[in-house]
């Protein structure tokens, strides 16, 4: 079966702030594979490793929200880009911008990434963050 890769990536950020996993696991192939900085384990692969990752997302948050802004579909290939407005369970709101990048096969997801607009972590992120201070006060 053939599915139009917007339409599914669009379902599932539906049934994500619907909270409703079953319908969200459904929705990827057996064997799929989820990146996204924001879990505990980046890298998930396959239905056991997807689910235990939604399951904690879901289970940290009161509240999930995605705003898609544009779309680029390239045949089975997919790139979004969203507002995210996810609430926390204590009520702290987080509002970030993110790209996901999707792979499709018929009605399944294959392969979902997450970009996020946070700096690279360690020396990297310091030397850029110093180095954005310094241009600021020189001009």
């Amino acid at each position: 079966m053939k599915t139009d890769p917007e339409a599914l990536i669009r379902q599932l950020f539906t049934v994500l702030e619907a909270r409703d996993l079953p319908a969200a696991l459904a929705m990827f192939s057996d064997d799929a594979v989820i990146y996204d900085p924001h879990y505990p384990i980046p890298t998930m692969k396959g239905t056991a490793a997807i689910e235990r990752g939604l399951t904690w997302g879901l289970g940290t948050l009161s509240q999930m929200g995605f705003t898609v802004n544009r779309v680029w579909v390239d045949g089975t290939h997919c790139a979004v880009e969203v507002d995210t407005h996810h609430v926390l369970n204590n009520g702290m709101k987080l509002d970030f911008e993110q790209v996901f990048l999707f792979e499709t096969q018929g009605d399944r997801i294959t392969h979902l990434r997450s970009f996020v607009p946070y700096p690279p972590p360690g020396i990297g992120g310091w030397i850029s963050t110093v180095t954005g201070w310094w241009w600021k006060l020189r001009g």
